[in-house]
């Protein structure tokens, strides 16, 4: 699998179908967002821990992808989570029966994309879908999730889940499961596709403007986020390739 060191991360730089077959195969799959990685990364022991233990890093952050090649020259390619959850909702084997248990922030949400998954060929009922308590901010277990795991078997834990949150509920989950199980922390990707959320173009995406369309979407909400993301600019400057000391 071909990773490139960017902030001590081994990030995917591959082809997306060889990140699909590890998910198949029990990958922990994140995609740390630029906010997540000029903050929690540093200054929380857990999320740093959890994207430490991850199978699977894309290249989520179009800032970050611009400023390595900034300062260093060399190109990667970008993976974004919202391509990444596109390539599963294309893939037939995603698509049998009890594949994928499906994590959800909220009920409504859970009722919305998972209407708009049927339209998709997904078969969704109460067996696979997981409607997630609140997290609180550091170490996450979740043992009524883990007992749904077990009961149902799936291939596939798709963790649709807040960033800081999913990827430390995610890395946990890893701890607890043998033989391992795929599972994806792709955030508000799968909101994005079912029109939950800021509908993001693929040409948009492709140009790295997510984070555009969701400030004009929700901007109270999304400008400040991205706002606390401009010290990634100087992280990724300043350590390239080696990971940043923590702050905590």
């Amino acid at each position: 699998m071909q990773k490139h060191s960017i902030l001590g991360l081994p990030f995917f730089v591959g082809p997306l179908q060889e990140a699909l077959q590890a998910t198949l195969n029990g990958a922990l799959v994140i995609a740390p967002s630029g906010p997540n990685l000029a903050n929690e990364f540093r200054d929380l022991p857990a999320y740093r821990d959890a994207v430490q233990k991850a199978d699977v890093v894309l290249t989520d952050s179009a800032v970050m992808v611009a400023m390595y090649t900034l300062a260093t020259g060399k190109k990667v390619p970008r993976h974004s989570g919202l391509k990444f959850v596109q390539a599963i909702i294309s893939c037939e084997e995603m698509k049998a029966r009890g594949g994928i248990l499906w994590v959800m922030p909220s009920e409504s949400e859970a009722i919305a994309i998972g209407n708009w998954l049927q339209t998709q060929g997904f078969h969704i009922d109460d067996t696979n879908v997981y409607v997630a308590p609140f997290y609180p901010r550091g170490d996450i277990q979740d043992f009524d999730l883990l007992e749904k795991v077990h009961h149902c078997q799936p291939k596939v834990i798709m963790l649709n889940l807040a960033g800081g949150k999913q990827e430390v509920l995610g890395a946990w989950l890893k701890s607890q499961l043998s033989p391992p199980k795929g599972i994806v922390c792709t955030g508000a990707a799968i909101a994005f596709l079912a029109g939950t959320q800021a509908i993001i173009p693929s040409w948009a995406d492709r140009a790295g403007l997510g984070w555009l369309f969701r400030c004009l979407y929700e901007p109270k909400k999304f400008v400040p986020r991205y706002w606390q993301a401009l010290p990634l600019l100087s992280l990724v400057w300043k350590y390239r390739e080696k990971m940043p000391p923590a702050v905590f």
